[in-house]
């Protein structure tokens, strides 16, 4: 896996499509504009909406890759970017108020373009609590 995923990194400007998802930031409001009980929650509060922030982005991701699929193309989800996000904001010209979250490279599959392999749902989910393997 980390190799491929390292000549993922040294080939991707090949592909003929780089989608970059991004998602405006929005700042929580001041804490003194907030009712008393969030006031006194308020660093809670705002680290739980930092964590959260790709809950809404990363379901569209997934649907991009569907729909990918179903037309016969490649792509997938990689992040390493972020490594190096101020710099690839200032090559596209995405402001600093925008978060970039994915990057995916599209395009046609050279190679034999079949069936994912997956692991048996046993061999990675748990039932009830973890370590515990699923019964199916």
């Amino acid at each position: 896996m980390m190799s491929s995923g390292a000549y993922l990194w040294e080939h991707i400007g090949e592909a003929p499509v780089l989608l970059v998802p991004c998602l405006r930031d929005r700042p929580a409001p001041p804490r003194e504009t907030l009712p008393p009980a969030v006031q006194l929650i308020y660093e809670e509060e705002v680290a739980y909406t930092d964590r959260i922030r790709g809950a809404s982005i990363y379901p569209a991701v997934q649907n991009i890759i569907l729909a990918c699929r179903a037309f016969g193309l490649g792509t997938l989800i990689t992040t390493n970017h972020i490594r190096y996000e101020a710099a690839v904001k200032a090559l596209l010209g995405i402001p600093d108020s925008v978060s970039t979250y994915a990057m995916m490279p599209i395009g046609y599959p050279q190679d034999k373009f079949g069936p994912v392999k997956r692991r048996p749902v046993n061999e990675v989910a748990y039932a009830d609590r973890w370590g515990t393997a699923w019964p199916g």
